[in-house]
């Protein structure tokens, strides 16, 4: 992975920097690189043609680059505009803040990283550093989330003072951010004031253990506040089935055939959502008697065509997921006695 970076700034000072840094030193797998650089878009540019990938400005105003690749790697190139350690000084955290040369040589750590890579510590490398980008703050969580460290006080004690800056990020990355979180990482979110700032609560805590789905533990902690958020409109559509969702009376065939036309195709996701997942058998029986082709279509219903007709489906469907009819006949008389 690296050939092809060194080929591009061969004879120039270019550092790897970051996460791929921190990853190597603690044996993870480096799917990304970040190379400072002093010209990012030369050798973004020159990186592409030598690697087959596709540059684009990553940030117009930082003027940093990404070249991205077919199986979802990404290499990054940022300016170096006043040197390696200046660079440094502007990242987030002190496990974030190594630098490697990219042609090889000893590592620079101005910040005690791999000090804190040892002692498995989130800490900041400066005061400002959530000021500057307050998308740190759930960035700080999501590291400790997934490797396992811990903020060390003097950091922990700054993320609940400045708890209320994390609604100023794009949704766009907030949302990146949220579903790399497991349950614990948002109950940590929630300890730290994090998760009431981005209007969540932790009320649903105990149900998001019951679906490993990043949407589901969105939804389960954010509530209504997802929708706020610029997600796809299939996990819109989720999320408001979710939200809406009413826990079955009882576990007859009717009122499962209602709940589950109300939440299909989510039906079990949303029993464990409002707390029900003792009707989880009945829905799966539901599901397994379901026929495979209705009773009768619209155009044999002798209505003309209108949203009578599908309420009229709908009936026919409930009717014979609840037992009352089963053939044809039966549901075409059923709407001969009742229709208007």
């Amino acid at each position: 992975m690296l050939e092809a970076p060194r080929q591009a700034l061969a004879g120039e000072e270019a550092w790897i920097v970051g996460g791929a840094v921190r990853d190597e030193l603690l044996g993870r797998p480096v799917l990304d690189l970040d190379i400072a650089c002093r010209d990012p878009e030369r050798v973004a540019r020159a990186y592409a043609r030598l690697a087959r990938g596709a540059p684009f400005p990553l940030s117009d105003r930082h003027g940093a680059w990404r070249v991205a690749f077919r199986d979802g790697r990404t290499v990054d190139f940022t300016p170096l505009r006043d040197g390696i350690e200046a660079d440094l000084a502007t990242r987030d955290f002190t496990i974030n803040a190594i630098a490697e040369p990219l042609a090889g040589g000893a590592r620079l750590d101005p910040f005690g990283g791999e000090r804190d890579l040892a002692g498995r510590t989130i800490r900041v490398v400066s005061q400002s550093v959530f000021s500057d980008d307050p998308l740190r703050l759930l960035r700080a969580v999501r590291l400790e989330d997934e490797l396992g460290f811990r903020l060390d006080e003097a950091t922990e004690g700054l993320v609940r003072r400045q708890a209320d800056l994390a609604v100023r990020p794009a949704g766009e990355r907030i949302l990146g951010e949220l579903l790399r979180l497991s349950t614990a990482g948002y109950r940590r979110l929630a300890e730290l004031g994090l998760l009431a700032a981005l209007g969540g609560s932790n009320e649903r805590a105990e149900r998001a253990e019951l679906v490993d789905s990043p949407e589901f533990r969105l939804v389960a902690f954010l509530g209504e506040a997802a929708l706020a958020l610029p997600i796809s409109n299939e996990l819109r559509r989720y999320a408001r089935t979710l939200l809406r969702a009413e826990p079955p009376a009882d576990d007859s065939p009717r009122v499962i055939h209602r709940f589950r036309r109300a939440t299909r195709p989510w039906e079990l996701d949303a029993l464990a959502f409002v707390g029900a997942e003792r009707f989880a058998d009945a829905v799966r029986a539901a599901r397994e008697r379901e026929p495979a082709e209705p009773l009768v279509r619209g155009n044999e219903l002798g209505l003309p065509p209108g949203p009578e007709r599908g309420r009229w489906l709908a009936r026919i469907e409930e009717e014979r997921a609840a037992g009352t009819i089963s053939t044809r006949e039966e549901a075409l008389e059923l709407v001969r006695r009742h229709a208007r």
